[in-house]
């Protein structure tokens, strides 16, 4: 979407305002991690909204659900590193699920705190499945097989990358 600032009253625009656009300045349209965060912004919302309007939980939550149906007694640091979130996001998770009699917590070697799914848990993972699964429904729905293949190929290679960058950017700033 272009704006076209010579449209905009020129008494509200400071005379040392920058009005046109950069001619470095980014091509939105094909921008790939603009991209790639509309699109995932826009599929966390959908299923953010329609998660809470039927189960009470939201995105968070179902992400935790869904790590411990795959792998059960797995810790929070655990399922923090699989998912890539904030270690105050899981925990605020992981609490609303207890609560919720959807999770519980067992004593483990040294500490750890193995996390497992309740029944009330698993019964809530397949009733939350069908609208997680209804984004990917809606990614792939004009692709092949082939392209969906080669698809999770390429963002699998991107994922690694970018954490191969994040450990580099860390060990720098040691």
């Amino acid at each position: 979407m272009t704006i076209d600032n010579h449209d905009r009253p020129s008494l509200l625009t400071p005379p040392e305002a920058v009005t046109d656009p950069l001619a470095g300045s980014i091509d939105p349209e094909n921008f790939t991690p603009r991209l790639l965060a509309l699109l995932s912004n826009a599929l966390v919302w959908r299923e953010s909204h329609e998660l809470r309007r039927h189960f009470r939980l939201g995105t968070n939550d179902w992400r935790i659900i869904s790590a411990l149906a795959s792998r059960p007694g797995a810790s929070a640091t655990e399922v923090t590193d699989f998912l890539g979130l904030n270690k105050a996001v899981v925990s605020k998770s992981v609490n609303t699920l207890l609560e919720r009699d959807l999770l519980l917590l067992v004593d483990g070697p040294r500490g750890s705190r193995p996390m497992y799914l309740t029944q009330a848990g698993a019964d809530m993972h397949d009733a939350m499945l069908p609208i997680s699964m209804r984004g990917q429904e809606i990614i792939l729905a004009d692709l092949t097989h082939n392209e969906v293949d080669e698809l999770n190929r390429l963002l699998r290679r991107m994922l690694e990358k970018a954490r191969e960058l994040q450990t580099l950017e860390n060990e720098a700033h040691i």
